[in-house]
């Protein structure tokens, strides 16, 4: 069994997070310039097994595309072209950004040190990986979009 990686996209930085090979337990990975995300995924990949990639998926609280829908949709079209042979899902994302800032709030860590944005990004990718944990196994499958999905060497 390989782990699941999260994306949390942002046009400037990219936000990563993965599970353990037993697919339990949600830890921050790193933050990478958004234009070097695909050349860190290729070089991690061939590092780790991973099974499959979740994005999260920006919307409005109407349910609504939020203003960087558009480039995470660019972004996951590119990853399903780039990576044709890895199931990919998109998880709703509402709220990850605001709940990361005020985990990170009360984690007692410094100032200086809570008001980084790469800190915030990894932070919102374990939230969305293990939102997609609890819903894929079972709980809310129907807020989970798959976006390209593997089975038998077939894309689906």
């Amino acid at each position: 069994m390989g782990r699941i990686l999260a994306i949390d996209y942002g046009e400037k930085r990219v936000g990563l997070a993965v599970t353990d090979y037993m697919q339990v337990i949600a830890t921050k990975l790193t933050t990478v310039p958004s234009l070097d995300i695909f050349g860190f995924l290729k070089d991690y990949f061939t590092r780790e097994e991973v099974d499959m990639i979740v994005v999260g998926n920006p919307k409005q609280l109407d349910n609504t595309p939020s203003q960087s829908a558009k480039a995470v949709m660019t972004f996951v079209d590119n990853l399903a072209k780039t990576f044709p042979e890895m199931d990919i899902y998109m998880i709703d994302e509402r709220y990850t950004s605001k709940i990361a800032s005020q985990t990170i709030a009360k984690s007692g860590l410094k100032k200086k040190k809570r008001q980084e944005k790469g800190l915030i990004d990894e932070v919102s990718a374990v939230l969305i990986l293990q939102d997609f944990m609890q819903m894929y196994q079972g709980r809310g499958r129907d807020n989970i979009s798959v976006v390209s999905h593997q089975q038998n060497g077939e894309t689906k």
